[in-house]
């Protein structure tokens, strides 16, 4: 490359991510899920191996959707919402409305970093699972509350496939779990939605 050395790229395999190589992070292949699993290091249930991955395990939309109860919402203050199950018929999401939802699924994991992501046919009906947080942190415990819009309207039923998880292990030593931390403000989450603790914040 004129002017200068392009990084190089590590070439795409099924344990790795797609990037410089300075960037590289392992991803647990199905294999390793399935490991770990047996060490009690990840615990997904209800577990179905139908929807183990080559590197990531398929979770679904549980029957719990909750809307904000306010029209305008405060960054300060606690915003409470209204909970609602899905009807066997199924529910139209609107696109002028934004949704909490949880995962079927309540998973623990204690020696890797989480993350949720939305399925590739989740994404093309123009369903978004999260607005920012993809993330979870080494010692979650609990169902994962989604955070759903629509680009438009689009039929939901529960137990319908909704995300999927991958798993990153981490470089040194963990000191505090979430699990054991004091602030933990969504340790242990419900298989219903939780709202916004934001207001629980010092700002």
């Amino acid at each position: 490359m004129r002017g200068g050395r392009s990084p190089q790229m590590k070439i795409h395999r099924s344990n790795y991510l797609y990037l410089p190589f300075y960037y590289s992070i392992m991803i647990l292949s199905d294999q390793r899920i399935l490991d770990e699993m047996e060490k009690g290091t990840i615990k997904i249930e209800p577990y179905d191996r139908n929807c183990l991955g080559s590197n990531s395990y398929d979770v679904h939309l549980g029957q719990h959707l909750a809307l904000y109860v306010d029209a305008e919402l405060d960054a300060k203050k606690h915003n409470t919402i209204a909970h609602f199950d899905i009807p066997e018929e199924g529910y139209v999401l609107m696109p002028d409305q934004f949704y909490l939802g949880v995962t079927l699924e309540y998973t623990e994991t204690h020696a890797h970093v989480p993350f949720l992501e939305g399925k590739s046919s989740t994404g093309r009906l123009g369903i978004d699972i999260h607005a920012t947080a993809g993330k979870g942190d080494v010692g979650f415990c609990g169902n994962w509350t989604l955070e759903i819009s629509v680009k438009k309207p689009v039929r939901v039923y529960a137990g319908m496939p909704i995300g999927q998880l991958i798993y990153f292990p981490v470089d040194g030593e963990i000191l505090v779990p979430y699990n054991a931390k004091k602030n933990a403000k969504y340790s242990g989450q419900p298989n219903h939605p939780v709202e916004s603790m934001m207001w629980k914040n010092q700002f």
